[in-house]
């Protein structure tokens, strides 16, 4: 059941190869074309650059940075306990802050499509981010400090 030099798409004893009628379709230029056309693009990993992001050797640096915050993150949460101070609290707000920010920057690039709209959320994110720290920061020196204000929100 080959059609003019087109490869088998179906296995010969699957439910598509005892159908003449899909099959036809699948053989058929006109009908793959109609329904590529109805999909979305698949993402490329060869294809240009996308959202400002480099080679994939960036690619594997930024993905290392990220699992580094987190074990940095775990180990923060013990020290935050037993030896609450401000460069604990100056990590944390650090550390929380680029967690978030990464994380969030994921969720732009798998739900926000569209050149402007990314631009703009992306814009957005950076606000919100440098708020974030800069909020944390203000309540680290004008404040109780994050490690003192969770120990606090326990004793309650």
């Amino acid at each position: 059941m080959r059609g003019a030099g087109l490869p088998v798409l179906a296995a010969p004893h699957s439910a598509l190869s005892r159908c003449p009628a899909a099959l036809a379709l699948l053989r058929s230029p006109a009908a793959l074309a109609a329904a590529s056309s109805r999909i979305a693009p698949a993402r490329d990993s060869s294809g240009p650059a996308r959202q400002g992001h480099g080679s994939s050797k960036a690619a594997s640096l930024h993905w290392t940075g990220e699992r580094a915050v987190s074990v940095f993150l775990l180990g923060l949460l013990p020290a935050a306990y037993l030896c609450p101070g401000p460069a604990v609290d100056y990590s944390l707000a650090a550390a929380l802050t680029l967690h978030g920010h990464w994380g969030l920057g994921q969720v732009i690039t798998d739900y926000v499509h569209g050149e402007t709209p990314i631009k703009v959320a992306n814009a957005g994110l950076y606000a919100l981010s440098a708020a974030t720290f800069a909020g944390l920061c203000y309540f680290n020196h004008h404040d109780v400090g994050i490690c003192k204000a969770v120990a606090m929100l326990w004793s309650l």
